[in-house]
């Protein structure tokens, strides 16, 4: 009988510890991309033990199953060549029972996993456990083997964990990672609550095919494929077709992370590697690929992207009346990239900074991040606009937002924005403050029910929003305290930046022009 692995809590705990056995809690999120593969290996290994077993009560010995899965690697999910000296023991214990140049054998014996299964290939066989940095090994010997021996503590078979409670520890690590990673973490890690709201108002169907651009961890696709099993778990559904997940990502270690996640969550999905804004992978017939559902969490304000790059897109993804919002935020050019990777039905939710909703709106002259968002609102695209708490994001205090948008509203939806402030809707924790079960629940139902309600929401008319010179932030419309309520200070000097490049550029362009004129 193997061990009992108590409840996903104990779970989360062991794995935690297991990260934690290498230098202690503080320094464990340095080693993420020795510790999240190790993890993923032994689920690999348990699995393929639990198929082995399988196989041998119906051929009689642990010895001709590991030879038929070698003949068939068909038989199994991932064959792993691996195969201890006695074939009855746990493939794991080769891992274990590693004693000199661990690190050295180990990467072997995970590259020799990704050669017999490409789908594997840059993902469990990408890190180097025996990597120097100026002479020194990144993990000596000695911790990598503490690691090992923490890890083989529990089983991650399929009869000891169902593949929801592994894939939650595993996203519970993601998130311990995310606590101790500063600024590096909103690269890889959405907040569970903001990915579970937008999953629940993005309301897949199931075979529906949904999208994430920028996906870090996969996080956002999980929790849409979660979401809906759910719901087809309330209808008392017992069959029905899985989503179809994709997904591009652009830093390496973190594209790897997301293939490894989906796997433990026993999820398939396509995860594509590159610059989604300079290069989108998915594509048909010349065109850009579209989806039912996109979901995403660009980086903020990011001001690597210029004219040029929108100049240059051939994917039709900037319309004229949009197109470029400004060297010091491409926010708004993400949101161009979701709308145009819609279907005529689709539907697409996006996190970004608060000051994407309302920058420019109020100020004398023309603002090009302003001029996008109302093409926007006149094309009638926004369906929601949601604001968050503070302090829940891991590389940011900042509150953010969450933009729904509809490319086939409702006629009683049409020409109207629903303005939600959830502000005040968090429990405060420690490091970061987060949305409770009941709170996600009273945000998502606020969403889909589209209904007004006091300090809360509002149904705007496009009317107003062009009054207010287009300023879609809950924030302007919706007061949650009695006394007068004033714009965060973060909105409001991401508001002052934006301005003082918008001057910037324009003093060049007419530096240009009197350049010109005086020759």
């Amino acid at each position: 009988m193997p061990p009992s692995n108590g409840n996903s809590k104990s779970l989360e705990s062991w794995i935690w510890d297991a990260a934690c056995s290498i230098r202690g809690a503080k320094d464990a999120p340095k080693y993420k991309d020795f510790i999240l593969p190790l993890i993923f290996t032994k689920r690999l290994c348990d699995v393929f033990d639990d198929e082995l077993n399988r196989i041998a009560e119906e051929i009689g010995s642990r010895k001709k199953a590991f030879q038929l899965a070698g003949a068939d690697h068909k038989l199994v999910r991932f064959y792993l060549p691996i195969r201890p000296a006695n074939p009855d023991d746990e493939v794991w214990s080769v891992i274990r029972r590693l004693s000199d140049k661990i690190g050295e054998k180990l990467t072997t014996h995970l590259r020799e996993i990704a050669k017999v299964n490409p789908s594997l290939s840059g993902i469990i066989d990408r890190v180097d456990f025996n990597a120097t940095t100026h002479g020194q090994r990144d993990l000596d010997d000695d911790r990598l083997s503490n690691l090992i021996e923490a890890i083989s503590t529990k089983r991650l078979g399929l009869e000891d964990v169902e593949p929801d409670i592994i894939g939650k520890s595993y996203e519970y690590l993601i998130r311990k990672f995310a606590e101790g990673s500063g600024q590096s973490a909103g690269e890889f890690y959405t907040p569970p609550e903001v990915g579970l709201i937008m999953a629940k108002v993005m309301d897949a169907e199931p075979g529906m095919e949904v999208y994430d651009p920028c996906c870090g961890s996969g996080g956002l696709l999980i929790k849409c494929e979660i979401a809906m099993e759910e719901k087809m778990h309330l209808r008392s559904k017992k069959k029905y077709a899985p989503l179809k997940i994709f997904g591009q990502e652009y830093i390496a270690d973190t594209w790897a992370m997301a293939n490894m996640n989906m796997i433990i969550h026993d999820m398939e999905g396509e995860i594509e590697i590159g610059d989604t804004f300079k290069n989108p992978k998915f594509r048909k017939g010349g065109r850009l690929r579209t989806f039912d559902r996109v979901v995403a969490n660009p980086m903020w304000n990011q001001k690597e992207y210029a004219e040029k790059d929108y100049d240059a897109d051939e994917l039709d993804r900037f319309p004229d009346g949009a197109g470029f919002p400004g060297k010091s935020s491409a926010d708004w050019g993400w949101v161009q990239h979701l709308q145009a990777s819609l279907n005529d039905q689709g539907r697409a939710a996006v996190v970004l900074d608060t000051g994407a909703a309302s920058r420019g709106s109020g100020n004398a002259g023309t603002n090009k991040e302003k001029t996008v968002r109302q093409w926007f609102v006149d094309n009638d695209l926004i369906e929601s606009v949601l604001y968050l708490p503070e302090n829940l994001f891991y590389n940011t205090s900042a509150p953010g937002i969450v933009l729904f948008l509809n490319k086939a509203k409702p006629k009683n939806r049409r020409n109207q924005v629903l303005l939600v402030n959830a502000s005040q809707i968090f429990t405060k924790g420690n490091p970061k403050n987060f949305i409770s079960d009941d709170g996600i629940k009273q945000i998502a139902e606020t969403l889909i029910n589209w209904q007004e309600e006091e300090k809360l929401c509002r149904i705007v008319s496009h009317a107003e929003l062009k009054k207010n010179d287009y300023n879609i932030s809950p924030s302007r419309y919706i007061h949650t305290a009695d006394a007068e309520t004033y714009r965060p200070i973060t909105e409001i000097v991401a508001e002052l930046e934006s301005i003082e490049v918008e001057a910037r550029e324009t003093d060049a362009e007419l530096k240009k022009i009197l350049t010109c004129i005086m020759k």
